[in-house]
């Protein structure tokens, strides 16, 4: 495997640290300083909108200037608004941290490029493999950033200040990997548009469709459930807050650890059977968690959502990079990472006031429409237009 693939693994790991740092303690840091419990959970989702927010323009950025500086200047920004949350915590300043939390979703929406750059790096039939490869920094991300609170413990006069000095010393630590790993010629490649096509013949691929489709599914479902999930066991089934917190964790690791193996199922089944088994491991998904509320079936329920969200984003990303040329690259991926992540952005929102309105089951039957729309569509394409 390329250096640059190693490369980019250590500084996604390093710079995604900050969305697990705050979905563990931006609604407890958001409860200390804002009077409204009802605010408290605002950070969290202002980093989920930024990213959702700022992946066009990230894209549209790499396209003029080039994914090299583009990726530096995102961390060092990354960086500023690490301090920047550090000093809105000291300074109990809550909306100078809503801010901050809005900064680091736009980091992310940079960051998110990384797999881009690292399947434009390996030959068309190894895209799988880093595609899913890219993801296993996921799992040091959200090991890095929790315990990124440690450091309030040891330093108690600084509080949580301290964990997002510590995450601005993270970001600068990407940028340096990314310095040392980035090529120059790789932000001069996005200059060629001479054989680039237009819009709305791109837009005409059935391809492009179900890779987007599939991604978007993914992450929007798997924000959808996750986030009613601590809400559902916590305040409607009476579980204690540790239970939650191992069931999310258990889904976490269930999200990133297939991807050891589903880069080769890939390879091996094919894009199109790749898909079709995380529709099925989604339905499963949805019939274990509907059946009962139990801790197990909770449980379950989410490891499976875990392993479908694999399946179909993992099958999504590098099915995507059969969609466009090089000169189309950063246009196709930008419209693919607004549908991505915007579905990610409206399930994580939408999530808290579903489930409370019409409760766990009501919300999981929700989800039924999208996953019948990606099965739809699946289904209309030939199986062998979806090879690996």
């Amino acid at each position: 495997m390329p250096a640059l693939i190693w490369g980019l693994m250590l500084a996604q790991a390093l710079a995604l640290s900050a969305a697990p740092l705050m979905v563990f303690a931006g609604g407890i840091i958001g409860s200390q300083l804002h009077p409204d419990p009802r605010f408290s959970t605002l950070p969290v989702a202002a980093m989920i909108i930024g990213t959702a927010l700022a992946v066009l323009p990230a894209s549209q950025l790499a396209g003029r200037f080039g994914r090299r500086p583009l990726f530096l200047t995102a961390m060092l920004f990354g960086a500023v608004a690490a301090v920047a949350a550090a000093w809105a915590v000291h300074a109990q300043s809550f909306w100078a941290f809503t801010f901050s939390a809005l900064s680091f979703g736009a980091v992310g929406a940079v960051v998110q490029q990384f797999r881009f750059v690292a399947m434009a790096a390996v030959p068309a039939a190894q895209t799988p493999l880093v595609a899913a490869r890219l993801l296993l920094a996921g799992i040091a991300s959200a090991f890095l950033g929790p315990e990124l609170t440690r450091l309030a413990t040891w330093l108690p006069g600084w509080g949580f200040a301290a964990s997002f000095s510590g995450l601005a010393v993270f970001f600068v630590l990407a940028g340096v990997v990314l310095w040392c790993f980035m090529p120059r010629q790789q932000a001069e490649s996005c200059q060629q548009h001479d054989d680039a096509r237009p819009l709305q013949a791109l837009l005409q691929q059935p391809l492009l469709w179900l890779a987007m489709l599939s991604a978007a599914c993914a992450y929007g479902v798997m924000a959808y459930i996750m986030t009613a999930t601590p809400l559902s066991m916590t305040q409607g089934m009476g579980y204690a807050l540790s239970d939650a917190k191992w069931v999310i964790q258990s889904h976490i690791a269930a999200m990133f650890l297939p991807s050891l193996i589903s880069g080769h199922l890939i390879r091996w089944a094919g894009h199109w059977w790749m898909i079709m088994t995380g529709l099925m491991v989604m339905v499963v998904c949805l019939l274990v968690a509907w059946f009962d509320q139990t801790l197990l079936h909770y449980w379950l329920g989410l490891v499976l959502l875990g392993l479908g969200w694999n399946l179909l984003f993992v099958a999504g990303t590098s099915l995507l990079s059969q969609c466009y040329r090089p000169a189309e690259a950063t246009r196709v991926q930008g419209i693919n990472d607004l549908a991505v992540f915007g579905a990610q952005a409206v399930g994580a929102l939408a999530s808290g006031a579903v489930v409370l309105l019409i409760g766990w089951q009501g919300l999981l039957l929700t989800t039924v429409p999208a996953l019948l729309l990606l099965l739809v569509v699946l289904l209309r394409m030939p199986r062998t237009s979806l090879s690996a």
